[in-house]
């Protein structure tokens, strides 16, 4: 888990990065682009920065990591940005925290994986989510951050 950045009156954003979002920028960039993992992170922080919280940035490539991250937001953040790769597809465990923790939640594709295989088309999350961002890259994570600012 990395340092939230300082916070401020209106609380933590937590913001989670699910398997192989650590090889952002190197990973498949005709598909994800070449910003890294720290870019997003700091995009993040910026962004959460400017609208008066402070945001803590979690990655991991094992589900329980993610699961303890969802579960501790619980007590110390006002709302979720949600990029779980792959276990959007599988986790019924992601979307059964989500629903405990009873956080405001966006779940971000970096990718339209509407366009991609159709195992990508469905998402545990979704339904527990408040929204929903695919396709718009890595600004995908401002676009979260804005949302939840306006409805927090």
């Amino acid at each position: 888990m990395s340092e939230a950045t300082t916070p401020d009156s209106r609380g933590t954003i937590l913001v989670i990065n699910g398997p192989n979002l650590n090889l952002l920028g190197t990973r498949e960039p005709e598909k994800y682009g070449t910003s890294t993992l720290a870019d997003v992170e700091e995009l993040a922080a910026r962004t959460a920065q400017a609208h008066g919280f402070a945001a803590e940035c979690v990655q991991s490539n094992h589900e329980g990591v993610l699961l303890d991250a969802i579960h501790a937001a619980r007590g110390s953040a006002v709302g979720i940005v949600l990029n779980a790769g792959a276990f959007t597809h599988t986790s019924v465990a992601l979307r059964d925290a989500l629903a405990a923790v009873q956080l405001p939640a966006v779940e971000v594709h970096i990718t339209n994986v509407h366009q991609r295989e159709e195992f990508r088309h469905h998402s545990f999350l979704s339904p527990v989510c408040s929204a929903v961002i695919v396709g718009a890259g890595v600004f995908g994570y401002k676009l979260a951050i804005d949302y939840l600012a306006e409805v927090l």
